[in-house]
């Protein structure tokens, strides 16, 4: 079982990016899929989720407004839209899927991880 980030990279403050997630392995679609990130220094921290049926999210109030998680159960994937970047967003962010299919106003507790992949947010 492997979920697979990609899309990071350097940006400058105001930009986007989109992050991919892929899984293998397994299929994820009865998963609640989301997003972590670690800043250097700093513990991880939830940021998004979806659940399985992709029409329910949970964010984190410092992303609210500027990201947008979504996900493609035919893809097994899951996708962070960010826009709108700030230098402290600038972390390792992770993929994640916990095996509840919806989960409310809570983060996730999952039970599969992703590999990291880094953005950069210049001012």
């Amino acid at each position: 079982v492997q979920l697979q980030a990609s899309g990071g990279g350097l940006v400058q403050a105001g930009g986007s990016l989109r992050l991919s997630c892929a899984a293998s392995g397994r299929t994820f679609s009865s998963f609640t899929l989301g997003w972590f990130r670690q800043a250097p220094g700093k513990e991880r921290e939830f940021v998004a989720h979806i659940n399985w049926r992709g029409d329910r999210t949970y964010y984190v109030d410092f992303v609210k407004g500027r990201f947008t998680v979504s996900r493609d159960n035919g893809k097994n994937t899951v996708y962070l839209q960010m826009n709108s970047l700030k230098p402290e967003d600038t972390a390792v962010y992770y993929c994640a899927a916990d095996r509840r299919p919806l989960i409310t106003i809570a983060p996730m507790n999952p039970d599969y991880w992703g590999q990291g992949t880094q953005v950069t947010v210049s001012s």
